[in-house]
């Protein structure tokens, strides 16, 4: 499969955080990208974790989407979250997700980010069918 990124995530929330590209690998895994800006930093100068965790939730969350179907919504119940390393103005986070199960009410998911071969932050998800 392994499609071009697409910019999938440029209204509501994260329209106001600089948007998110994404992409389908196969039925089960995905890709979703975006640029860390100056607005994206703490008062230590290095990403803020609130939005490492919008990244993650929303790249992840499109994924169980994306597998449910056309239609289908699913809402975040759960996701924990590791931060590994930093991430700086300038950088490309690169994330993952991993469809690990589905079943007719729930979605479960691993999900990381990585902004070249170093990892940033991984997660653990599931999402709710609606």
């Amino acid at each position: 499969m392994n499609q071009e990124f697409s910019n999938i995530a440029f209204s509501g929330f994260m329209k106001h955080n600089g948007g998110l590209e994404f992409r389908e690998i196969s039925k089960s895994n995905y890709e979703y990208k975006t640029t860390i800006e100056e607005f994206h930093l703490n008062l230590s100068g290095i990403t803020h974790g609130g939005f490492i965790v919008s990244v993650l939730d929303t790249g992840m969350g499109t994924a169980a989407h994306r597998v449910l179907g056309q239609g289908i919504k699913a809402a975040t119940i759960s996701l924990d979250v590791k931060f590994i390393s930093p991430s700086r103005a300038g950088d490309t986070l690169v994330g993952s997700a991993k469809v690990l199960k589905k079943t007719r009410s729930l979605v479960f998911m691993q999900g990381e980010i990585r902004c070249g071969k170093q990892i940033i932050a991984t997660a653990e998800g599931i999402w709710k069918v609606l």
